[in-house]
């Protein structure tokens, strides 16, 4: 693996935490970008910036090779999709003036059309990416399981506080949740492939499973009784349940709600042939989302 620093973007988000670390372990000179300051601890340089700030960026880049893009604004209030394509250029820009190598991009797994506004997003931040910075490399992932995750935490509310009699007809989705663990493997494993022109890769764990089973599996974990009767004409009404159950979080579970109802399982299987990872299964992926929420 190369030498030089990284700089992580999402540093302190759930994904970002666990891969600083995970490069740490790998003897990699960390660079994490926080919007507050920090204390730079355990071999982990924080610097203070926002991806939509130039000039922070400049300096955050300094003597870096490589440089990860996990920032995603879920929970902004202002127009998401200007948010993020203003964050991903100014980023990019930056990044291709520091001569960075590459930018290792953590985006979001949706087929269909007229993906919801939050799907589309992922994609359009990668494109934006590639368009204007160093080559990238794209990981679309599938719904990403682990304690502290914001689609984990969607399913654990779901089959704690929803009726037993309905479901949403997005349970029929089919999906192809990955741990978080995994998916770190894959952000670090990205560092090191061969990379002429940006790739995009499709990951997800072992199982290919539904929405609707995902709940089932995480409701049997726990010990819950799963909701598994559908009526359609009565379909159980999210907004209001997951605005009355936790306000301050609605707005990023509804709009990870909206892209349910789009299929998130592996079509291109290249990351196979590029990556030498096994990715497990969905019930191992809870039960160790699980393990850690109580070991906390």
């Amino acid at each position: 693996m190369p030498e030089g620093t990284v700089l992580v973007t999402g540093a302190s988000g759930h994904v970002g935490a666990r891969l600083v670390q995970a490069l740490r372990r790998l003897g990699r000179p960390v660079r994490a970008l926080s919007r507050r300051q920090q204390e730079s601890v355990d071999g982990v340089d924080w610097a203070v910036g926002d991806v939509a700030d130039r000039g922070s960026l400049d300096a955050a880049f300094e003597g870096v090779d490589q440089a990860f893009y996990l920032v995603h604004g879920l929970a902004d209030s202002a127009d998401l999709e200007q948010v993020e394509l203003d964050g991903a250029r100014t980023f990019a820009a930056a990044a291709r003036d520091a001569g960075v190598e590459r930018i290792v991009y953590l985006g979001g797994l949706a087929h269909g059309d007229g993906l919801s506004p939050h799907l589309q997003t992922r994609h359009d931040v990668g494109e934006t990416l590639r368009l204007e910075g160093p080559p990238v490399v794209e990981l679309r992932a599938s719904v990403v399981i682990g304690d502290g995750s914001a689609s984990f935490e969607l399913v654990r509310k779901l089959v704690d506080n929803a009726p037993a009699l309905v479901l949403p007809d997005w349970t029929d989705t089919a999906c192809q949740p990955i741990a978080v663990d995994d998916v770190v493997a894959y952000l670090t494993a990205a560092l090191e492939i061969e990379l002429t022109e940006s790739r995009i890769f499709e990951i997800g764990g072992a199982d290919r499973i539904t929405y609707g089973e995902l709940l089932e599996l995480y409701a049997d974990a726990v010990g819950k009784a799963p909701p598994t009767v559908k009526v359609p004409v009565l379909p159980l009404p999210v907004p209001a349940l997951l605005s009355r159950l936790a306000p301050e979080e609605a707005r990023v579970w509804l709009r990870l709600a909206e892209g349910m109802q789009f299929d998130s399982t592996v079509r291109d299987h290249s990351a196979a042939g590029a990556f030498d990872l096994q990715p497990r299964g969905v019930r191992d992926a809870i039960d160790a989302a699980l393990a850690e929420a109580e070991a906390a």
